[in-house]
């Protein structure tokens, strides 16, 4: 059994279970259709003209969010069938395991944030990137995925039930959605409120996509100093994920 073979049996419970893709996809589209033209007036007051391409970046954080999330709960169902234990005594590595746990949820990303890009276009989004500038956007959103997947994935190894595990789950994401760029800029911040958004890391991912999208190239220092974040994040997050599926082994 490979990497392959686990990725695609993953695959094919996304398939079979759809509304998990319908369900967390559903709450940013609303933001993007909704929100945006909601705030886009107020918005165009600080400068802000297009304010559905602002905030389009973030909305894919959160998408990547939702699809890393619900791999957790496959964890669980997988528990539930018996399936996860008759991975755990075949003959294939713990790497791989966790490999094919994390890609997964990967893939359903770039699938969800492909949907929101196309309807964003119906909705006065306004993109201007190079050819160079989207393949850097496509490795920044398939590092945010990986270390968002191999954190959700330990965490659901290292709680109990799945309703603790959701419930531990909004106790993230809501906070680091709202304590980051995703629905206003920092500039118009101060005090604790702006130093805490600042050391969010999802708001320099966010600020990375956004110049990327909005003015199509980036600097060079802004660019490293986010992919080193996320390498070292994600290497942190596997290795996170491995331990604890080490000690599911054990017992």
């Amino acid at each position: 059994m490979s990497v392959m073979t686990l990725l695609w049996r993953n695959v094919k419970w996304r398939f079979h279970n759809k509304f998990t893709v319908l369900i967390t996809i559903l709450q940013p589209m609303l933001w993007l259709i909704l929100y945006s033209a909601v705030a886009s007036q107020a918005m165009r007051g600080i400068g802000i003209d297009n304010y559905t391409t602002f905030i389009l970046p973030g909305l894919m954080v959160l998408v990547s969010f939702g699809a890393c999330s619900s791999s957790g709960i496959m964890n669980y169902l997988m528990k539930a069938d018996g399936s996860f234990y008759r991975i755990l005594i075949a003959p294939v590595s713990r790497k791989s395991i966790v490999f094919g746990q994390v890609l997964e949820p990967v893939l359903c990303t770039f699938l969800k944030v492909g949907i929101m890009c196309i309807v964003s276009l119906f909705f006065s989004v306004r993109i201007q990137m190079n050819l160079l500038g989207f393949l850097i956007i496509i490795l920044i959103i398939f590092l945010n995925a990986l270390c968002l997947s191999s954190l959700t994935y330990a965490i659901s190894l290292s709680l109990p039930n799945e309703v603790i595990y959701e419930t531990t789950m909004n106790a993230i994401v809501l906070p680091v959605f709202f304590l980051s760029t995703a629905l206003f800029p920092s500039d118009t911040l101060t005090g604790g409120l702006s130093v805490a958004v600042n050391l969010n890391p999802f708001t320099h991912v966010i600020n990375l996509l956004r110049t990327l999208m909005m003015e199509g190239n980036v600097e060079a220092l802004q660019l490293f100093g986010v992919l080193v974040m996320l390498i070292v994040m994600s290497g942190i997050s596997f290795l996170w994920a491995l331990s604890r599926l080490k000690k599911e082994t054990s017992i």
